[in-house]
């Protein structure tokens, strides 16, 4: 499987990533299937990541830098194996990335922060979501901070 490093491209506004670390630092940071999916631009098998069928609610944030992407209310289930949301948490914490890799059109999900690879977005597929978009996300581009419980507060 072809994978694309997105270590040394730039983001899609011109400027720098907020973080930046060498290939090496990226490498002691992630495990290696970390690295694959978020540098590379790899994926991780369908069905087997650790949030595609959680229900714990909570804020999804990039696993390489920590930026909050996601909630766990635009979480859906869709089926298709990946997490799928179908808004990011703010508009500005994503970019997006025409992405013509393995003869396909699609638009590739970055860090904004970062410039990790989350996944893709997919539009007009029918879901009864409010944006009609899913982002389908890999589980290993996430780490979850689930809501503190009010009852264990008290």
């Amino acid at each position: 499987m072809r994978h694309r490093d997105t270590s040394s491209t730039p983001s899609t506004s011109g400027k720098p990533y907020a973080v930046q670390r060498t290939d090496e630092e990226w490498r002691a940071a992630l495990t290696p299937a970390e690295y694959q999916v978020l540098r590379q631009a790899g994926t991780e098998p369908a069905f087997r990541g650790e949030y595609t069928d959680t229900k714990t609610q909570g804020v999804y944030s990039c696993r390489a830098c920590g930026t909050e992407l996601f909630r766990s209310d635009t979480k859906f289930e869709s089926h298709c194996g990946w997490p799928s949301f179908y808004s990011p948490l703010a508009g500005d914490t994503v970019e997006y990335i025409e992405d013509r890799a393995f003869g396909m059109k699609r638009v590739e999900v970055r860090c904004a922060n970062c410039g990790s690879h989350l996944g893709h977005v997919f539009g007009g597929e029918g879901y009864d979501t409010p944006t009609d978009q899913r982002y389908c996300i890999n589980s290993i581009s996430l780490r979850l901070q689930p809501d503190e419980d009010p009852a264990a507060q008290a």
